[in-house]
């Protein structure tokens, strides 16, 4: 019997479609077992969120400090042939929930020696947030051999609205005019593909995981206009995020004060630095061409675009 575990955070609903799609001809095959760990955080945090609580966690999410969690409820086995790490994109980086899970002893001993398929669900950046878990996973002693990015591909300009009017009215179809937000039903459910090859995998012989079962798959795509600007954002965030955390608690007055000096300041970034950003890009694209390539073979690997 082969087993796998599935790790999963998922606050909008979206992310556990996904699981359940990509798990879907895992939980069909006999031979195999799948467990699940539903990480749940001792304070939930809400959904919709309001623009002020969704800031408040912004600097514990961006340096990565562990909050409590609910121990699992799952009875676990003692090793694992293979672990799904499913998770989110907060801030550029995985969500808080699912980074403080990989800070916690049990961490340490479920994920040693073990090969992880990491699978993420976002709007449009997830590489710096993958980078952070790559980190997470060195650390741990886990071997990372596939990673599956699912994102919204209504576009760049619509779903930087869109996104941010469902987390905060709770409706991916916020307004008329705006498009559904989130990954389309389509990429959703096309994803049980992955499940079918890892099924395929696990079933072929009883060797240990060592190297990408994806491949081929499309597993990921790798947007090379935003890779200069998530390594600018995530320095920028991480500046902020040591400032913030230092001026306070998440409910103090100077912690709130500085959230909306940032939050002025990242809009007035949005609108002047990142459009001439992406001009100078594009007038430099030619001189960097092989340069960006490299950078988007390390990106897609392991599984590969």
């Amino acid at each position: 019997m082969r087993r796998i575990l599935v790790i999963n955070y998922s606050q909008t609903g979206q992310l556990n479609r996904l699981v359940s799609s990509v798990c879907t001809p895992l939980l069909t095959a006999d031979d195999i077992q799948v467990d699940f760990i539903a990480v749940q955080p001792v304070t939930p945090y809400p959904f919709p969120w309001s623009l002020i609580r969704f800031f408040s966690v912004f600097p514990e999410t961006v340096l990565q400090i562990p909050q409590p969690l609910l121990p699992p409820t799952t009875e676990l086995a003692e090793k694992y042939d293979l672990i799904i790490l499913a998770y989110q994109v907060w801030f550029l980086s995985p969500s808080l929930p699912i980074s403080s899970f990989l800070q916690t002893p049990l961490a340490q001993q479920i994920f040693k020696n073990t090969p992880v398929v990491t699978l993420i669900g976002c709007r449009n950046m997830w590489l710096m947030a993958q980078e952070k878990v790559k980190v997470h996973l060195q650390r741990l002693q886990a071997r990372l051999v596939d990673n599956i990015a699912l994102i919204d591909k209504c576009g760049s300009a619509a779903s930087f609205i869109a996104t941010p009017m469902w987390m905060f009215t709770g409706k991916q179809k916020a307004k008329s005019w705006l498009p559904k937000a989130g990954i389309s039903e389509q990429d959703i459910k096309a994803a049980s593909r992955f499940g079918d090859r890892i099924a395929q995998r696990l079933q072929e012989d009883s060797s240990a995981i060592t190297c990408s079962m994806l491949t081929g798959l499309q597993a990921v795509t790798i947007d090379e206009k935003l890779i200069a600007s998530e390594r600018v954002g995530n320095h920028s965030f991480s500046v902020w995020a040591k400032l913030l955390y230092r001026l306070g608690p998440e409910q103090s007055i100077r912690r709130k004060f500085g959230l909306a000096v940032y939050v002025c300041f990242l809009l007035l970034l949005i609108i002047t630095v990142v459009p001439i950003t992406t001009l100078a890009k594009k007038l430099l694209a030619p001189l960097t061409k092989k340069r960006i390539a490299k950078q988007k073979r390390y990106f897609a690997a392991p599984s590969g675009e």
